[in-house]
């Protein structure tokens, strides 16, 4: 696990972008695997910017979202599928036959969640995962106490994560209580991870992902044992880690060779 500190989510969202154009340079057919919530806007934009003003190209990317809400239309002003739409994909070239994101309406959701599964397998694997981080340490919507090992499924979510995510939500509407998820396995099996976490509300769940053990009750702390993933930060999201002015160091001095931007 490498964690680059920044001095803010506008820098470290920055740098995320360039890891993301990096990996689609090296294979423009990369399939990635997409988050949604406040985190990855300002990664989004700037992939947006680069698209416009650099010509990256997306026209043979291929996207795996990693959740959604069940009993919300796409259409939805709270659905991912409307975030997505939004924030993203109406600012780049995916093709949207190339577009995945989970069906909240799906009526066989176990079926369901098999074939999305089957989608990702078929399609290669997602090579680059973008991440964000729950107060309570979850990824995607595994909540603490998901196993390790889970696949893409359905899952009931913790009154905190509702209360978290109730401002999406306008006019008094209820947040639903259950989504359709990426699996903790699922998600370790990418071939890179992008973890990005700001803001000091963040800070207990970063030091306990990056520093504590690694255990169902903080679903982040899995990244651990990936090979290839990393964790940017802003200053407050990392003001509990006790390492920190380690990560810094490391991340200011690496050798020529080892610079991957």
């Amino acid at each position: 696990m490498e964690v680059i500190i920044l001095p803010t989510a506008e820098e470290a969202s920055q740098v995320a972008a360039r890891l993301v154009a990096r990996q689609m340079r090296e294979k423009p057919a990369s399939v990635l695997g997409l988050a949604t919530g406040s985190t990855p806007c300002n990664l989004y934009a700037e992939l947006a910017r680069m698209h416009s003003a650099k010509g990256l190209d997306f026209s043979n990317v291929t996207t795996f979202n990693l959740d959604e809400y069940i009993g919300l239309d796409p259409a939805h002003p709270a659905s991912y599928h409307r975030f997505m739409d939004e924030n993203f994909f109406a600012h780049v070239n995916i093709p949207r036959e190339r577009i995945h994101i989970p069906d909240g309406l799906a009526r066989d959701v176990p079926a369901y969640c098999d074939a999305y599964e089957k989608a990702i397998h078929d399609a290669g694997g997602i090579d680059l995962q973008i991440l964000g981080l729950g107060s309570d340490g979850h990824l995607g919507f595994n909540e603490p106490g998901s196993s390790l090992a889970s696949r893409t499924r359905i899952k009931t979510l913790t009154e905190r994560t509702r209360n978290d995510n109730a401002r999406f939500f306008t006019g008094g509407q209820e947040v639903p209580h259950h989504v359709i998820t990426m699996g903790l396995g699922t998600i370790i099996e990418s071939r890179m991870c992008l973890l990005l976490a700001f803001g000091k509300a963040k800070a207990q769940a970063v030091a306990a992902t990056v520093e504590g053990p690694v255990t169902a009750s903080v679903p982040g702390s899995l990244l651990q044992f990936h090979p290839r993933a990393k964790v940017l930060l802003d200053a407050e999201a990392a003001s509990s880690l006790t390492r920190a002015e380690y990560y810094k160091w490391v991340y200011q001095n690496k050798p020529t060779w080892q610079i991957d931007l």
